[in-house]
């Protein structure tokens, strides 16, 4: 494969690897991401060796923003095919399903589909202090498209899915931990140290035995494939509507998708946009 472009693969062994997003200047999900993380999945499913994939951030402050909303190409595309599954949505579902061990180390800000990446990772751990969580979609005038209402239930409940869905706020490490959302959080020191010394040990085991574990676990836990492509094509009818392009044009104007305070208070920033329609006055 070409050397990747939005983030930085490194192979510590064999049975060990690492992607570290690196994709200037907020880490944004992108067709082009999805495409080089696609390319990576083949190439350790084809090695026959992989046992654990670390996803991680170069970026202290962002370890995945939100996915691209400046793509109009991509949503006329999305609405000329409607029977397509969108290929993020077939990336996550492929994550899910990886024969080997996917852990994510997350310092920086996670929203949007950067929470949905990390949900449809195995295992995550967060900086108690620099993590920053969240789905701020509903304050877009959007479902969150990723998959986090199939996701998230299993993980943290039903009330406090919709608590994270329908509030669109931020949560910290010491609160995901606390609701699940991660399976632990750590002083921002510990962290890598940490997670590397549970991806070695991970790494130094039987591949089949991964890999057995890896399907008996998913066979328990994952829900049908069809529910994700639903939700993606629910996001995406959305981002086609009055509301939410109301909503994006102001943000945009305001620093949507730069290194601003914006990005950084996104879950604050979108209460002061919302779309009034006709009918209530506006």
């Amino acid at each position: 494969m070409a050397s990747p472009t939005r983030f930085t693969l490194t192979e510590h062994s064999p049975t060990f690897w690492r992607v570290t997003f690196d994709n200037p200047p907020v880490n944004l999900v992108d067709g082009t991401m999805t495409r080089e993380l696609d390319e990576v999945f083949t190439r350790a499913e084809n090695s026959n060796r992989v046992a654990v994939i670390v996803f991680d951030s170069a970026d202290p402050e962002f370890y995945l923003a939100h996915y691209d909303l400046s793509a109009k190409d991509e949503l006329d595309h999305v609405l000329a095919h409607p029977d397509e599954v969108h290929p993020y949505t077939a990336l996550l579902t492929r994550l899910t399903k990886l024969p080997f061990a996917t852990i994510s180390s997350i310092r920086g800000i996670a929203r949007g589909a950067g929470s949905e990446f990390l949900l449809a990772t195995d295992i995550r751990f967060a900086s108690r202090e620099r993590a920053v969580i969240g789905q701020f979609e509903i304050g877009m005038s959007a479902i969150a498209g990723g998959g986090p209402a199939t996701r998230l239930p299993g993980l943290v409940g039903r009330g406090r899915t919709f608590e994270i869905l329908y509030g669109g706020l931020d949560m910290d490490g010491a609160r995901a931990e606390s609701y699940g959302y991660v399976n632990r959080a750590f002083p921002d020191g510990e962290l890598d140290a940490f997670v590397d010394e549970l991806a070695t040990r991970i790494s130094s085991f039987d591949l089949q035995t991964i890999k057995d574990i890896k399907h008996f676990v998913n066979v328990a836990t994952l829900r049908p494939d069809a529910e994700f492509k639903d939700q993606m094509d629910a996001f995406w009818a959305a981002v086609n509507r009055p509301a939410q392009q109301h909503v994006a044009k102001h943000l945009f104007d305001s620093g949507l998708q730069q290194r601003s305070d914006l990005e950084r208070e996104l879950p604050q920033w979108v209460t002061r946009f919302q779309y009034r329609s006709a009918i209530d006055g506006s």
